[in-house]
């Protein structure tokens, strides 16, 4: 499942319990070319993290205006932008507590640039590139030197 018309990214996110350790992986594939990112934090959520992963993607995109094909076994993400979910989010100011505004605002803001399209794929089958990111995040939120997810901090405390 490789755009070939524009870039093409992977992503996952992961917590060793929800809240607890947690981290994303995220994968660009570009004309042919592979890049792999991933981070871990001391304490998150997995729906952060797998919110964490497109944003990082982006985040890491060098240019404008890309037709931007994403991957993600995570239905909340997926359904969020596919639905209009966050529209009404950002519209209503995240009224009725929803989580994570200030992940799906840097998200949004990041969209803008790009043309993106979001496609589930199933969590832990046969895709090895969704099961390469899973591996990443695992692993980051696993690892050491994790980073503080402030988002999560300040709307916790």
């Amino acid at each position: 499942m490789i755009n070939e018309r524009g870039l093409t990214m992977y992503t996952d996110g992961s917590s060793r319990g929800n809240p607890g350790p947690g981290g994303y992986g995220t994968i660009l594939i570009w004309k042919g070319r592979r890049k792999e990112l991933s981070g871990g934090y001391k304490r998150t959520t997995n729906n952060r993290m797998e919110i964490m992963g497109v944003i990082k993607g982006l985040e890491a995109l060098n240019r404008k205006g890309l037709n931007i094909k994403v991957y993600s076994d995570s239905q909340y993400v997926v359904k969020a932008v596919k639905e209009g979910w966050l529209n009404t989010w950002i519209r209503t100011n995240f009224k009725g507590g929803k989580k994570n505004p200030d992940l799906w605002l840097r998200y949004y803001e990041l969209s803008k640039d790009h043309h993106i399209e979001f496609v589930w794929v199933k969590g832990h089958a046969t895709n090895p590139y969704n099961n390469r990111c899973d591996e990443l995040a695992t692993a980051a939120a696993d690892g050491s030197n994790l980073l503080n997810d402030e988002g999560y901090e300040e709307a916790t405390s």
